[in-house]
């Protein structure tokens, strides 16, 4: 199920289904689990059936929903067969989580752009890694990570980093596809305010071959929550030009919204019904 790409796994049972789910799926892979078990000590479990329904039901009205790494637990066998009942943690996972918006945000209800981008940026430059061309989106989030990364960026362009160097500025369709085909390549992009679009608008360096060549799973999207929540619930749009490909990018994708602080959203398409 995980290499269909799901937008999320669920899955009932108690703290062994957990540790089996948990050997199964990557890291980057959101589940969650219906209690339905004798022992459950893991918290990647909702609370009830009808709260794991309600935080699905979340996800599908389009409402930001934060994502955590939640402990996978069990009991400790060896110490069970001396008498000691204690649980062992045998790794983590990524959940959809209850924290909401409004729950979360800063300063009276109200998010600092400024910090924002000052903790998105901070984080993205923490997490590049070596030998990797990351393909940098244009819009004032995506240079506040070229400024942390202290390289000239291309405010209404799409520039290319690799090891902390600038190695290719305002590049054409063409060029980008050349860099990237055949490489480790990751893209940072961040939406287009108000309006939602992903791909297509001010951005069409990103060809349905760049796309293509570069992979769903490689592409971080960062975005203010107050971005998104300007948004209304509504879907952010990929318009590639290229219909087949717009399709396969749609599903819930997570958004980078603050330093190591993700929500999942809902990426569609402009012709979707």
């Amino acid at each position: 199920l995980a290499q269909q790409g799901v937008d999320i796994l669920l899955f009932a049972g108690g703290d062994g289904t957990a540790r089996n789910i948990c050997a199964a799926v990557a890291d980057n892979t959101t589940v969650l689990g219906i209690p339905a078990g004798v022992k459950i000590h893991s918290g990647v479990y909702a609370i009830s059936p009808q709260a794991a329904g309600k935080l699905v039901a979340k996800l599908v009205a389009g409402e930001l929903v934060s994502l955590s790494e939640a402990p996978v637990m069990d009991i400790d066998e060896q110490a069970f067969r001396t008498g000691v009942v204690k649980a062992r943690r045998f790794g983590e996972m990524r959940i959809p989580a209850l924290l909401r918006y409004v729950q979360s945000v800063k300063m009276g209800g109200r998010e600092s752009e400024e910090l924002v981008l000052a903790d998105l940026a901070a984080y993205v430059v923490s997490q590049l890694e070596d030998d990797v061309r990351y393909v940098m989106g244009s819009g004032s989030t995506v240079a506040a990570v070229m400024a942390e990364l202290g390289v000239d960026n291309t405010l209404l362009g799409v520039d290319v980093v690799e090891n902390g160097q600038l190695i290719a500025k305002d590049v054409t369709a063409a060029q980008l596809l050349e860099l990237v085909q055949g490489r480790p390549s990751k893209l940072i992009i961040t939406l287009i305010g108000g309006q939602g679009h992903v791909f297509g608008r001010g951005n069409q360096q990103l060809s349905p071959a760049v796309i293509r060549a570069i992979g769903r799973d490689n592409i971080l999207l960062i975005a203010s929550k107050t971005k998104l929540q300007q948004l209304d619930g509504r879907p952010l749009l990929a318009d590639s030009g290229d219909a087949t490909l717009d399709k396969q990018l749609t599903g819930l994708i997570n958004v980078l919204t603050g330093y190591n602080d993700y929500v999942m959203y809902r990426l569609g398409y402009e012709d979707e019904e």
